[in-house]
């Protein structure tokens, strides 16, 4: 079975019978159509992190103090990109990160998840998306923010 993905890339299934006791094999072959995944290219040359290798547990996102304030969970962000789905830079989930290093310390394949997203946030100010408006919220709500978001707010008039 033949399916075409998003970003470029189609996906071909190879189902396999190995017995009655066994049960079934599958395995799936990603192949590049044309131009490739761009933004998987710029943010693994940018973080220096090989997205190929997570394989999807969850444990970044499980272990993230802020998890509950991202639109999109950091391992579902990397499928995301992974698999060129549109919208990732409209995202709020690389804006509310902290870079407080805990999914770095959990992950079981020592992907630096920290660095995705500052290379995300990078990508987006130079690409000139407008950063998370920040002139809005009270004195309340600016002290409750994570200072890696009065950070980025700043960003793009330094950039």
């Amino acid at each position: 079975m033949r399916a075409r993905l998003p970003g470029g890339y189609s996906a071909q299934l190879d189902y396999s019978k190995v017995g009655t006791r066994s049960g079934t094999t599958m395995s799936m072959k990603i192949a590049a159509n044309g131009g490739g995944n761009t933004l998987l290219q710029k943010v693994e040359a940018l973080s220096g992190q090989q997205l190929a290798n997570c394989y999807q547990c969850g444990t970044c996102s499980g272990g993230c103090p802020l998890a509950g304030a991202m639109d999109l969970l950091p391992d579902m962000l990397i499928r995301h990109i992974s698999f060129g789905l549109p919208g990732v830079l409209e995202r709020q989930t690389f804006w509310v990160c902290v870079g407080c290093d805990t999914c770095v310390d959990r992950c079981p394949r020592g992907i630096d998840v920290a660095r995705v997203m500052e290379a995300l946030r990078q990508i987006h100010l130079r690409e000139r998306h407008d950063p998370p408006a920040l002139a809005h919220l009270t004195d309340a709500q600016l002290g409750e923010l994570p200072p890696i978001a009065l950070v980025a707010s700043l960003r793009r008039s330094t950039s």
